[in-house]
């Protein structure tokens, strides 16, 4: 079984209105994810990949340090990617989070407030490419940490994500320019899909369903 680019859950134009222009989604998911999922498929059978999920390749080539890098460097921006797409939403963003999610929010990181100015920071201090994100680590509680590339907490062993933010400049660069903070403030306040988030955190986080 191939890995496969998923659909997005929304047309190409449905985020312009929050801050995300039609040609960023076109070229990021049909170009860039694409690239990533093509390049995957090309490592499948010289790094021994068939049969094994994309959490565990991914988990797996954490582990291997530098060997691991051009297994990881595909394999996580195609999860890192699927997870993504699936927490925006047009009708994103706002304060107004279910009561589960805030409830964890504010028990475990100090309140809505806390959160949103320990993701921010967590975006705009992750120098050149990355990820910021909110997880669940292992003692059960959220956290936020960023990973650098195409490395995510599954790869690092820091817990399993629900919410994540590419900060890599081809997913703000023609809507923010190089204004990194303006994007991570405006994916908090118009983009993100909290009920989603909420649904993740129910699950223990996402699951792709692919494998090689």
């Amino acid at each position: 079984m191939a890995f496969s680019l998923p659909p997005l859950p929304y047309s190409a134009d449905a985020l312009a209105g929050q801050g995300m222009c039609q040609e960023t989604l076109e070229l990021h998911h049909g170009k860039h994810h694409n690239a990533y999922v093509t390049a995957l498929n090309g490592l499948v059978e010289s790094k021994n990949l068939k049969g094994k999920s994309l959490e565990d390749i991914v988990a797996e080539a954490g582990k291997q340090g530098a060997d691991g890098l051009p297994v990881l460097n595909q394999a996580g921006q195609h999860w890192n990617h699927c997870l993504f797409w699936q927490v925006m939403s047009p009708k994103g963003g706002g304060e107004k989070l279910p009561q589960r999610l805030g409830d964890k929010i504010t028990q475990d990181l100090g309140g809505f407030a806390q959160f949103k100015e320990a993701f921010k920071q967590a975006g705009v201090t992750q120098f050149g490419s990355g990820w910021a994100w909110l997880v669940i680590a292992a003692d059960g509680k959220l956290k936020v940490t960023k990973t650098p590339n195409g490395a995510n907490p599954l790869s690092t062993g820091e817990g399993q994500p629900i919410l994540g933010v590419d900060v890599w400049e081809h997913a703000y660069y023609l809507d923010f320019r190089n204004v990194r903070p303006n994007y991570l403030d405006n994916f908090l306040a118009k983009l993100v899909d909290w009920e989603k988030v909420d649904g993740f955190l129910s699950s223990g986080g996402m699951k792709s369903g692919q494998s090689a």
